[in-house]
């Protein structure tokens, strides 16, 4: 087995997923004839926020993960990630190479053709992302938004036939659900598919897909029954290939921030889909993203605060570098209240944001705290991004240096997933509700 995958299959205990408690209390307390283990420190006591072997959510073999993970960024993807810049996309060997060493798939059974890790596994690997500040691979929308609605809800035949693919990174997911006209109101969809004897004709398009362009399998958001009572009631999702005929993917999107992920539209004229293309149940599909969704908000609030972290680090090591008046800035008081801020912003979001990792590990987030979790962690992380870009001064402004490319791409966290304010729609409706 490859090293890389040691580390998840070790959270295992004899084919058992173990629930972040007992894997948490499985290294915390003493085996007979063991001395106790040393105590983790959480990353306010932590010499670096990015440090490995901090925080007590994580074992020792997800630690061992993590190294595993954090090589293949830094030899992988870092040194080629400006070239993808400038191409607008990664390469697709990249993928590949991602899937060899077990890092795609990661939450996905075994038994359906993933790799069968654990939720602690999966995070470590959107941490270590940002951490390496290289955010043009979209594995995450890839393993742990597209794959588990394939797991969840496809046909032994859909599963049978695209899982080991995507563990492998040879077909490469992306999920289409905005449209020109719907965002965040997933109710206004107007792409339409259409019951042609057993088959389906899907017209319409979409917009800012990420992995639009590579993308090999597209789940597209459509309307199956216009005269539902309620939108809801009427969307369905469906298994769109590539090159089948009718079906077309725009030009790549220029973005102000996030130069190396591959973003499109996507188009649907005609497109003749089989019965077999019908992901769960026709109608169900609203239902299906809303059972979906938390699991995403998650992934962007806890990339959002491991982003604030490698921001927080980045200007740490600047401004003990960087002289003014004689010596280095670190020692103007202002700039020392202001990274005490910032630190101290950081880790009461990660507090939060472990939380929140422990609770869908063990199958308890509920949609609201996903949005909380969604909605202040990247608020904060565009907050952070500002304050440590002023705090290296113009330098802060040349792409040469990397807080200016975390800085740019910080600023789509809080639209995408569900903007931040409908987040707080979602919060509210909550709060106020009388069921």
């Amino acid at each position: 087995m490859n090293r890389a995958l040691d580390g998840v299959t070790n959270v295992f205990r004899g084919g058992q997923v173990l629930s972040t408690a007992n894997a948490r209390m499985q290294h915390s307390l003493p085996q007979k004839g063991e001395a106790p283990p040393s105590k983790r420190l959480e990353t306010s006591s932590a010499k670096s926020l990015m440090d490995i072997g901090t925080r007590r959510i994580f074992s020792a073999d997800h630690d061992m993960f993590r190294e595993s993970v954090r090589r293949f960024w830094t030899e992988e993807v870092v040194p080629y990630h400006k070239e993808w810049e400038k191409a607008g996309m990664v390469s697709r060997e990249l993928w590949q190479k991602a899937g060899e060493q077990g890092l795609l798939g990661i939450l996905v059974p075994e038994e359906h053709g993933g790799i069968g890790g654990d939720m602690l596994s999966a995070a470590v690997m959107w941490e270590e992302q940002m951490y390496s500040n290289c955010t043009g691979p979209g594995f995450a929308l890839h393993s742990d938004i597209c794959m588990p609605y394939i797991s969840n809800y496809g046909s032994k035949e859909q599963i049978d036939r695209f899982i080991p693919q995507m563990t492998a990174g040879t077909c490469i997911g992306a999920i289409a659900m905005t449209e020109p006209g719907a965002g965040s109101d997933l109710q206004g969809v107007r792409t339409y598919a259409k019951k042609d004897g057993d088959d389906w004709i899907l017209n319409g398009n979409k917009v800012f897909i990420t992995n639009g362009c590579m993308a090999d399998l597209v789940i597209v958001v459509t309307v199956t029954n216009r005269e539902a009572k309620t939108a809801a009631h009427g969307i369905s999702l469906f298994l769109v290939e590539k090159g089948m005929p009718g079906f077309q993917a725009g030009k790549k999107l220029e973005k102000i921030g996030l130069h190396a992920q591959d973003t499109a539209e996507l188009f649907f004229e005609d497109v003749r889909l089989p019965a077999s293309a019908l992901l769960g149940q026709v109608n169900k599909g609203f239902y299906y993203l809303m059972n979906e969704l938390p699991q995403e908000r998650l992934l962007i609030a806890d990339m959002a605060i491991s982003s604030s972290e490698f921001m927080f680090e980045e200007t740490r090591n600047y401004v003990m570098q960087r002289k003014a008046f004689g010596k280095t800035i670190s020692h103007l008081q202002t700039v020392q209240h202001k990274l005490a801020e910032i630190k101290t912003e950081i880790c009461v979001g990660r507090s939060f944001l472990d939380n929140c990792l422990q609770l869908h590990a063990e199958n308890r987030l509920d949609s609201q705290t996903a949005s909380m979790a969604k909605y202040w962690a990247s608020d904060l992380q565009n907050s952070v991004a500002t304050r440590c870009v002023q705090l290296h001064g113009g330098w802060g402004y040349m792409w040469e240096y990397p807080i200016a490319k975390a800085f740019v791409d910080s600023r789509v966290q809080p639209i995408y997933g569900g903007t931040n304010e409908i987040m707080k729609e979602l919060i509210a409706r909550s709060i106020v509700s009388q069921k």
